[in-house]
């Protein structure tokens, strides 16, 4: 019995006795970041295998996915805003050998070398071309409130300015606005291992309310969360996404809500969009504030732009408003 007893004690003091806990996993690190072509050059990566190569009947978007993996976007007609008439993409998977990029599919094969595509069957050779928005380094007009001009960060809540003399991201202005034409320029770094929304991600929030997506999406679908996407509201027209590296240019004019006496909505905001050039939303009626602003309902009151920090090196220059 007491042989019994022991063994019953020891089995119950066995249960109540806390049990070691598992080791969580690592987290897996962070895919690497390049600021300028010559970093990602010196790491082994060749961000002159990427961008945009066009022709007269063609154009084509090079996406760098890192390790020696990418991907080919052909547009019939010409590059998304520029010639392609919108008929479906063609896409065809990448790999790269030293300096030279084969794509292989069931019809056609290319070639990237030198800054110049070349397909087999079809015979065409698309060139490398650097596209620049028309409001690149748009002047800002004399009624406008300058925001940054990169000489100081004052308009900003805990403003940062980079060693470049660059805007940083996560941050919003002091100043709070309801009717407004604003311009702005950002800067996608490079970060080829990244997918979705892991990828140069940040956010041009309109009165802290509705957000403008800001991401690397070169040559992706284009969709309401990819850039010039409206989150939760609309996709962009067209992909307009410039390649990393690249400046880029958002011109956008918004109308805030109407309300009654009461707080009740009588009008959506509308809103303008044109990213690099070329209009993606042209007088659209919001259909309600983006989950995960500062300002989560829709209220007749302003608000500030906030510019969305999501842990990547976006930076902005030349930002500055006309109120309406």
């Amino acid at each position: 019995m007491r042989l019994i007893a022991l063994l019953l004690a020891t089995t119950l003091f066995a249960a109540d006795a806390p049990k070691a806990k598992t080791p969580a996993a690592p987290k897996p690190p962070e895919p690497p970041v390049y600021l300028t072509e010559k970093e990602a050059t010196e790491a082994g990566e060749n961000p002159l295998l990427q961008g945009e190569f066009a022709n007269a009947k063609m154009g084509a978007n090079v996406i760098s996915l890192g390790k020696g993996e990418y991907r080919l976007v052909l547009f019939k007609g010409g590059l998304p805003g520029a010639g392609w008439d919108g008929t479906p993409k063609i896409e065809v998977e990448g790999k790269r050998e030293v300096t030279t990029v084969t794509f292989q599919d069931s019809i056609d094969s290319a070639t990237l070398t030198d800054g110049v595509l070349i397909t087999k069957n079809s015979g065409l050779t698309l060139k490398r071309t650097i596209r620049h928005s028309p409001t690149e380094g748009l002047r800002a007009p004399k009624d406008a409130v300058i925001l940054f001009d990169g000489k100081s960060a004052d308009a900003f809540v805990d403003g940062k300015i980079d060693p470049r003399g660059f805007l940083e991201a996560n941050t919003k202005t002091k100043q709070a606005f309801t009717d407004f034409k604003l311009h702005l320029e950002f800067f996608l770094p490079f970060k080829p291992l990244g997918r979705g929304q892991g990828r140069a991600n940040s956010g041009l929030y309109l009165q802290h309310r509705y957000e403008v997506q800001v991401l690397d999406s070169f040559g992706l679908k284009g969709l309401d969360n990819e850039c010039g996407g409206i989150y939760k509201n609309a996709a962009p027209k067209v992909n307009m996404c410039f390649p990393p590296l690249q400046w880029q240019t958002y011109d956008v004019e918004f109308t805030a809500a109407k309300f009654d006496a009461d707080g009740k909505k009588t009008a959506n905001a509308v809103v303008t969009v044109v990213h690099n050039g070329v209009t993606v939303h042209d007088n659209l009626e919001l259909k309600g504030a983006t989950p995960g602003g500062g300002f989560k309902t829709e209220v007749p009151a302003p608000g500030p732009f906030y510019l969305q920090g999501h842990g990547n090196p976006v930076v902005y220059r030349n930002v500055w408003v006309v109120v309406k």
